[in-house]
């Protein structure tokens, strides 16, 4: 199958070998990029929070950036909210982490099953733009939280050309949206470029349901099972 894969570097390579290796023909184009605040990290982590928690994989590099700094903390208590995000923990050396259910109510869940009331404060390393529903379960469950934005995904610009380019008759059999902005700006650049939804591909193939309601009504979707990259692949 001939794919687009819309996520950003370097993850979208690592996507790509994945395809590459099942066989399939791979175009990347990043649509979103990480920009990083790792002196917001660095000063949070200061205040010696009881427990760190993580809603991606992108958090994860931003703890490694900051290299030595993040030793002392490699103990602590870490809340993934899959797995995914658990190997990117545990590849940088955390010993002691939880996986959630890969939702951010399901990760505020696992929480409050492992800590006690007044078990100290909570760090949350957390995106922008982001969904509210981990701090809103974590409220809900009294569960004290700090929440600290540690990187900022913004998107790319792509010129009308480079879209056209790529545009052509069966283009693609299928592309891959792993989140709602993503798929929200890919919806906007079409429209400024006066494309229709099918110009990329008749099939759009997305993470979750949240990342459908970005798209026009009369794009044709698959949504995954579970809100993890195998259940994504499970669709091809």
């Amino acid at each position: 199958m001939r794919l687009l894969v819309t996520r950003p570097r370097p993850a979208a390579e690592r996507t790509a070998e994945k395809l590459q290796a099942l066989g399939h023909q791979v175009t990347i184009l990043p649509l979103m990029e990480a920009q990083h605040l790792p002196g917001a990290v660095r000063a949070a982590l200061d205040r010696s929070p009881d427990g760190i928690a993580v809603t991606s994989a992108e958090a994860v590099r931003v703890l490694a950036a900051l290299g030595p700094a993040v030793k002392s903390h490699l103990a602590a208590p870490l809340f993934a909210v899959g797995k995914a995000t658990a190997l990117a923990a545990s590849g940088i050396g955390f010993t002691h982490i939880r996986v959630g259910g890969g939702t951010g109510e399901a990760l505020a869940e696992t929480v409050a099953a492992e800590r006690r009331a007044g078990a100290g404060k909570l760090l949350y390393l957390a995106g922008a733009p982001r969904a509210d529903g981990f701090e809103r379960a974590l409220s809900e469950r009294g569960i004290d939280h700090v929440t600290v934005e540690c990187y900022r995904m913004a998107p790319v610009s792509y010129g009308r050309q480079a879209l056209f380019d790529l545009v052509r008759p069966g283009a693609f059999d299928g592309v891959l949206l792993y989140s709602r902005e993503t798929a929200r700006h890919l919806a906007a650049l079409l429209k400024e470029s006066n494309l229709d939804v099918t110009a990329f591909s008749t099939r759009y193939l997305c993470m979750s349901s949240a990342v459908r309601e970005a798209l026009p009504d009369d794009a044709v979707v698959q949504i995954a099972a579970e809100p993890d990259e195998n259940a994504l692949l499970k669709l091809l």
